[in-house]
């Protein structure tokens, strides 16, 4: 297998993100000097021991992606830096437009911003014949009312923004007087925190997809495609899909997982991955069919990464690395066990006042609170309201799904709503 060279260079985009630190790490592991790019206002928040990982930073205005693409180029060729790696997905562009411009292994150019804007993203899966969902765009809810009646497309259909992330701005409507306020929620954020970067305002219909929900956790290098691991999604099932947990590996009955994992491959080359990772979520209908939602060009959030660790024994953020340099990726499994994650969510917005019966002992891995009493809390209408989590392992799916469901019921989150608060 082909090594390191002592003294090769990374550029992490955006190191202050989930799949930050575990990248900074894995560089770290492999002896791999680790840059990152970010904004001065940004990088003034970033954690003490996220600094202590990097060998060095540059800054750059995101919210300008050709001035930020002019910098980093300029910044590479410099410092001689030999991969460069998203570790944010509204940066994955920008990742692959400036390592081609590099000559540095990468996805195609030509199709980068089909990775993160979702109309691209449909209409590349339509020319290639991914199998997924039907899908409307427009720039408003009249225009999209309209393509709705025209298309024959029956409800319930997904509302959701071209260019989003954490169920931010998703719902599931069920009728056409539905439509404008769904509309609305998928045009209410126009520019992405912290890095100003504008959002595409363009509105989704989508085909809903019943059955179960899954994701695709997958390595690519010089085109060939190695999938770690199908990745089991719990979620909510109002009008909101908000993820509350995932469990790797998935429990499919063979057939289903073929289909699954031959609709991924289908969905990464369409998007023009090349060298890279790649986050896939799927859904299993009730006929058995797999149907492509999305694909990322980043690594999984929500602790995946560790989950498929824990499972399979596969370092997902030391294989991105070595793809990134040129490297043949670490991909082997030298685990067969089952991992899983709960999140805890709020009951309602309010202010926080306990969180209680984190559980420890056998099948914790970790459990966490992320938030404080008296913090405030939002509604759980999508990922961002978390207010802790818990890992799990075990030795197969069932076992930690079952320590998984035992330690949540152990656990207590109590919100003050503000209507409380007012009256004392």
């Amino acid at each position: 297998m082909t090594v390191v060279t002592p003294g090769q260079k990374v550029l992490l985009l955006e190191a202050s993100v989930a799949a930050g630190d575990d990248l900074l790490r894995a560089a770290a592991e492999l002896g791999v000097e680790a840059f990152v790019a970010t904004h001065e206002d940004v990088h003034a928040d970033y954690r003490p021991e996220l600094k202590e990982q990097m060998t060095g930073v540059v800054f750059t205005d995101f919210g300008d992606a050709d001035r930020a693409l002019d910098d980093l180029t300029a910044f590479c060729r410099t410092t001689g830096i030999d991969g460069v790696v998203a570790c944010w997905e509204f940066l994955s562009p920008v990742a692959t437009l400036l390592a081609a411009r590099l000559g540095l292994p990468g996805h195609d150019p030509e199709r980068a911003a089909a990775c993160r804007n979702k109309r691209l993203m449909a209409e590349a899966f339509a020319a290639h014949g991914v199998p997924a969902p039907r899908t409307l765009a427009a720039p408003d809810h009249t225009v999209l009312a309209r393509l709705v009646r025209e298309s024959g497309l029956g409800f319930p259909l997904v509302v959701k923004p071209a260019e989003n992330a954490a169920s931010i701005g998703v719902s599931v409507v069920h009728s056409a007087e539905a439509l404008p306020a769904a509309a609305r929620l998928a045009r209410s954020e126009t520019r992405k925190p912290s890095h100003g970067i504008t959002l595409d305002g363009t509105v989704l219909a989508q085909e809903y997809v019943d059955g179960d929900e899954f994701s695709v956790e997958t390595v690519i290098a010089d085109g060939e495609v190695h999938h770690l691991a199908v990745t089991a999604k719990l979620t909510t099932q109002d009008s909101r899909r908000v993820e509350i947990g995932h469990t790797v590996p998935a429990e499919l009955a063979p057939d289903a997982q073929t289909a699954v994992l031959t609709a991924a491959t289908r969905a990464v080359l369409a998007v023009g991955l090349r060298n890279g990772v790649a986050h896939t979520e799927v859904k299993v209908d009730s006929r058995g069919d797999a149907k492509v939602i999305e694909v990322g060009a980043r690594p999984p959030g929500d602790s995946i990464m560790t989950l498929v660790a824990e499972a399979t024994g596969v370092d997902e953020a030391r294989a991105y690395l070595q793809t990134a340099l040129g490297i043949r990726p670490d991909v082997t499994p030298s685990r067969d066990a089952a991992a899983a994650i709960r999140f805890l969510v709020p009951p309602h917005a309010g202010t926080l006042t306990r969180i209680s019966g984190l559980p420890q002992g056998e099948h914790v891995i970790a459990a966490v609170a992320t938030r404080n009493p008296g913090d405030l809390v939002g509604d759980p209408q999508d990922n961002l309201q978390r207010v802790g989590w818990l890992i799990l392992g075990a030795a197969t799916t069932a076992q930690a799904d079952k320590a998984a469901a035992e330690a949540m019921n152990g656990v207590t989150v109590e919100v003050k709503a503000e209507a409380d608060a007012e009256e004392q």
